[in-house]
């Protein structure tokens, strides 16, 4: 099998790859469940890949044009909005869609395929921290603190 990459895409089902900048309302499933893929469109069909965000949605429309273009809603659809419109991404990324009746499922299975073959999910699913042990500040220095907090004056 060969690695999922934008022209690979197809073999998986999902449509042809259109610039985000040219979409149209028409062009887009309304109500139906999908899986969406953006794609860098400067590293088109590069090996280790060009998928930059795997994403799901029950309303195809609503993401793209209120969300990742309107930056309505939540936190990962306003990242995403952000990157698209304020750093460049919006003149280089391509979209692919995939319907589905089980977006949630069909989500995971793709990250996890990704994961499987790049080692890594697509740079937009990564979170940003990475999780690491917090350190802790040894009890006197604690104590050390809350006296110093205490005794401050409230203005």
């Amino acid at each position: 099998m060969r690695a999922m990459n934008s022209l690979t895409l197809n073999e998986k089902g999902f449509s042809d790859p259109v610039p985000i900048k040219q979409l149209s309302f028409s062009g887009l499933p309304y109500n139906k469940g999908s899986i969406l893929v953006l794609a860098d469109s400067t590293l088109t069909g590069k090996p280790a890949s060009d998928v930059i965000y795997i994403g799901r949605t029950k309303k195809p429309t609503k993401r793209i044009f209120a969300g990742y273009l309107g930056g309505v809603g939540g936190k990962v659809t306003r990242k995403i909005s952000g990157r698209l419109l304020n750093d460049g991404y919006l003149e280089k990324v391509t979209l692919s869609y995939m319907l589905t009746d089980t977006p949630k499922a069909a989500q995971k299975e793709l990250l996890e395929s990704f994961k499987k073959e790049h080692g890594e999910y697509p740079i937009w699913n990564a979170s940003k921290k990475p999780v690491v042990a917090v350190k802790r500040a040894p009890k006197a220095a604690l104590r050390a603190r809350q006296a110093r907090k205490a005794v401050k004056p409230k203005a």
